[in-house]
């Protein structure tokens, strides 16, 4: 499966080279010029990387860099910000890797492949298959199988159903599942997550009103009521 890349960088001529570099070397691209436009990818598009240039116009860099550590979304931030306490600060927000500006398209590349391989963030998606076989959520390609046919979800719908599923029998609160489904920039109302919740058990469960998969817990959130095939 091809990785797609969130390249997020205001100045048209790096992005070009940077692109031409990325899709030579096998990769999708996305490319924008804001923070607030990457953090809309981020959501429907769920980048397996994302190149972060740090100075620009709308959203400081680094608080998108916060954002996507919180949502385990591999970052390599590419800026001028040369000094060694402007790279420490970069590593302490959290970044994989942090490349200073005038820079080696090819080193960037290989710094890309790098951070990929050693993220797992490539070929190395889970699959999780439930209760014999009935539910199969396979993070390698974004695919959902109920009872042997295909489920279209939503990318915020199966980032929800894989934060649960990831981890059965937990409950999250909607809270927990905004950050992992959203990320903690959403500002929207945490009860969006029961509008969600609705529209994936009406997917996947036999019966709505009495799920197999999504439980609610009264007062507390959801979890994961499926069986792990070993």
């Amino acid at each position: 499966m091809t990785s797609t890349i969130l390249l997020v960088e205001d100045d048209a001529r790096i992005a070009e080279v940077v692109i031409a570099y990325l899709e030579r070397a096998g990769f999708k691209v996305l490319h924008t010029l804001t923070g607030r436009e990457a953090m809309t990818l981020i959501s429907t598009e769920q980048p397996a990387l994302v190149v972060l240039d740090l100075m620009l116009p709308d959203l400081s860099g680094e608080s998108i860099c916060r954002e996507l550590k919180e949502c385990d979304i591999p970052v390599i931030i590419l800026t001028a910000k040369s000094s060694e306490e402007e790279r420490l600060a970069g590593f302490a927000l959290g970044a994989d890797d942090y490349i200073v500006k005038p820079f080696s398209p090819r080193e960037l590349v290989a710094r890309v492949q790098a951070v990929l391989k050693r993220t797992g963030a490539t070929e190395n998606g889970a699959r999780l298959s439930f209760n014999g076989g009935q539910l199969v959520i396979d993070d390698r390609n974004y695919s959902v199988v109920c009872q042997g046919t295909d489920i279209r979800l939503t990318a915020v719908e199966f980032k929800i159903l894989f934060a649960l599923a990831a981890v059965p029998h937990k409950t999250f609160t909607r809270e927990e599942l905004v950050v992992k489904a959203m990320g903690s920039h959403f500002d929207g109302y945490d009860r969006n997550i029961d509008s969600h919740i609705k529209n994936i058990r009406h997917k996947l469960e036999d019966s709505p009103k009495a799920p197999t998969f999504l439980i609610t817990v009264y007062g507390l959130g959801y979890r994961f009521g499926g069986v792990r095939d070993v």
